[in-house]
C-alpha cells in the first residue's frame, strides 16, 4: 500500500482554461506509476483531487482559485422543491448497479450526448477509446449506474466507492429527454445511494462559478467547498460572507 507521503506530483506547464476563457491554468498530478487503492484515492479526495482515467489530479493554477472541490454531506442534505419535483417526475426509472466494463449500448448513448450537447468541450468528438480511457478503465471501485424506464436506457451516471463517500465522476443522457432533468436526478440519486451505503459524502468535483457548466454544483445544499486547504460547511461560509461584507 501506497502512503500518501511517499507519492510524488508533478504539475503541467500553462496551458488554456477548458472552462474560462482567455484564461491560463496548470494542473497537479499524482504519479502516474502508483498503484491507487481505495484508502489512499479517499486520502487525495479530502485533499481535493479527482479522477479521470487512471489519473488522480487538481489544478494547481499560479494566479486563479476559481475550482472549488465541493462535496455533499448525506447526513443533511436536504432536497429544494425543484429537486423534489425532479425526483417525483422520474419515479418510474429503474436503476441498475454494474461493474465498470464497456457496454456497446452505454457507448452509443455517450457518443450521442456529447455530439449533442458537448461538441464544444474536451471530449470532442467521441470515441469508443477515448470512452475506455475515461470511464471504464479507472479504479477497481468503479461502478456503472443505469438509469432506464421501459427498457428504454435513459442515462449513466459513472462513481466511484471511497472510504467515505462516493465519487460522482461523469453523467450522461439521452438529449432526447433533457425534459426529465436526468442529470439533476443521477446526482439525487448518488446522494441517496451513499445514504443507503451508511456513506457521508457525495464528492461532485469542482464547482466554477463562471462557467456555466461546471455552476451547477452549488444547488446540491448544504454542502461543504475545501478552500485555502480546508474544508468550509455552507453555513461557515455565508457567515465569513456576511463578516467580510459588514466590514466594508
Amino acid at each position: 500500500m501506497t502512503d500518501l507521503r511517499e507519492i510524488e506530483f508533478y504539475a503541467t506547464p500553462e496551458h488554456d482554461c477548458s472552462y474560462i476563457p482567455d484564461q491560463q491554468a496548470a494542473t497537479m498530478f499524482a504519479d502516474p506509476k502508483i498503484e491507487v487503492d481505495t484508502l489512499l484515492y479517499s486520502e487525495l479526495s479530502e485533499l481535493g483531487f479527482r479522477r479521470s482515467g487512471q489519473h488522480y489530479y487538481r489544478p494547481h493554477c499560479a494566479s486563479c482559485q476559481a475550482c472549488t472541490p465541493l462535496r455533499v454531506p448525506t447526513a443533511t442534505f436536504k432536497a429544494s422543491r425543484s429537486q423534489k419535483r425532479v425526483l417525483k417526475k422520474n419515479a418510474g426509472i429503474k436503476c441498475q448497479v454494474l461493474p465498470a466494463d464497456f457496454h456497446e449500448d452505454h457507448y452509443l448513448l455517450y457518443e450521442k450526448y456529447i455530439l449533442q450537447r458537448h461538441a464544444d468541450g474536451d471530449m470532442y468528438p467521441p470515441s469508443r477509446e477515448q470512452y475506455r480511457s475515461f470511464l471504464v478503465n479507472g479504479h477497481t471501485g468503479t461502478q456503472f449506474i443505469e438509469f432506464s424506464e421501459n427498457g428504454h436506457l435513459l442515462s449513466i451516471a459513472v462513481c466511484d466507492q471511497l472510504v467515505d463517500g462516493l465519487s460522482a465522476i461523469y453523467t450522461f443522457f439521452d438529449p432526447d429527454y433533457d425534459h426529465r432533468s436526468l442529470g439533476t436526478y443521477a446526482v439525487l440519486w448518488q446522494i441517496q445511494e451513499a445514504t443507503r451505503r451508511n456513506l457521508e459524502y457525495l464528492y461532485l468535483g469542482y464547482f466554477i462559478k463562471e462557467c456555466k457548466k461546471m455552476a451547477y454544483k452549488n444547488q446540491y445544499s448544504p454542502f461543504e467547498a475545501r478552500i485555502n486547504n480546508q474544508w468550509h460547511s455552507e453555513s461557515s461560509l455565508i457567515s465569513l460572507t456576511e463578516q467580510l461584507s459588514n466590514s466594508k
